[in-house]
């Protein structure tokens, strides 16, 4: 039998989203990992080059296996109001919110092995009333986030090659993180990145590494007292929760080859401390995971690409890994 398909959304119609989607499903028709697209079925055609005779409206996700390999399967929700590419509108976001609202429908009652999300803007959504502060709180509250070992999601994690990071805060300006960071955040970073490795990435015993906040660690106090009074604290916590953890490790140091072989994940404390690494690795392939939801989650690590859509430049890379990365976490969840 076929493995359940993917639910892939098509974040902003007027950004890069179905363009790749398109390439997607050209790079990915042989193989074992069908998938559906979520959302304008017009869309995508005027982002094929050949038009609408690649796809094939379908009413349901257990069509999609059969017609895989042919043609790319579509449950067809139209736009509301006509969007162009490159150019957002707010008149978009009613039908942005109700692809992932679907979409994670289609997880939650099983009908789809996972999702898939490709980017969204978030000025016109945020025009549009829409309350939240990204993809991953969205996704949470939908799910109502589960509990894993004591700890709650989501949490971002990003992947390129041997790397993995996880964020203890993610959308928060530079200036607001020493307040947002805590004993408790990083420790629930760390539970929730740990059970991810065992049940999602194979890993039998995860070795967790926790970045310091300040340079060089903090010096002992000298450039500042978080990893004092915060970070050594919640290592020590993970420890005694059973967690391999080390840490804090200045950031500066944490990421070379050498290093990374020492860990796991590691557990970093703002966004640009771990999407920097990511992106210097691997900047065409990265993914983007959603931890602690009891549905499987990525998406590609890059924006919607306005200056860019609609011309057909834009590369499906990232896209591409995160619906084979997204196959794989979701078969190994099937066979546990």
């Amino acid at each position: 039998m076929k493995s359940r398909p993917l639910a892939l959304t098509l974040g902003d119609p007027a950004g890069v989203g179905p363009e790749i989607v398109v390439k997607a499903w050209h790079a990915l028709r042989g193989e074992d990992r069908a998938f559906l697209a979520v959302g304008d079925f017009q869309v995508l055609a005027s982002a094929s080059s050949a038009g609408a005779s690649i796809l094939r409206r379908i009413t349901s996700a257990q069509e999609a296996p059969r017609l895989f390999a042919e043609a790319l399967p579509v449950l067809d929700l139209p736009l509301r109001a006509p969007v162009a590419a490159g150019q957002p509108s707010a008149a978009a976001a009613p039908s942005v919110v109700q692809w992932i609202e679907t979409a994670v429908g289609l997880a939650l009652s099983g009908d789809v092995a996972g999702i898939v999300t490709a980017p969204i803007a978030k000025a016109p959504l945020y025009a549009a009333g829409f309350k939240f502060p990204g993809h991953t709180e969205f996704l949470g509250d939908l799910t109502a986030a589960a509990r894993y070992d004591g700890a709650r999601g989501p949490i971002m994690m990003l992947t390129a090659r041997d790397l993995r990071v996880t964020l203890v805060t993610v959308h928060a300006a530079l200036a607001r993180i020493p307040g947002l960071i805590s004993v408790q955040a990083i420790v629930n970073a760390g539970l929730v990145t740990a059970q991810a490795l065992r049940r999602d990435f194979g890993v039998a015993e995860p070795r967790i590494a926790v970045a310091g906040l300040n340079p060089h660690a903090g010096e002992a106090g000298a450039l500042g007292r978080e990893e004092i009074e915060i970070v050594e604290p919640a290592v020590r916590a993970l420890r005694d929760l059973g967690v391999d953890a080390t840490g804090p490790y200045p950031a500066d140091s944490l990421f070379p080859e050498e290093m990374r072989a020492r860990y796991d994940a590691a557990v970093c404390l703002y966004h640009d401390q771990a999407l920097i690494p990511v992106k210097m690795l691997d900047f065409w392939s990265g993914v983007n995971v959603t931890l602690g939801l009891p549905i499987v989650r990525t998406s590609p690590d890059h924006g919607v690409a306005f200056d860019i859509a609609g011309r057909g430049v834009a590369r499906a890379d990232s896209l591409v890994s995160a619906i084979r990365l997204a196959d794989e976490i979701a078969r190994r969840r099937q066979a546990a």
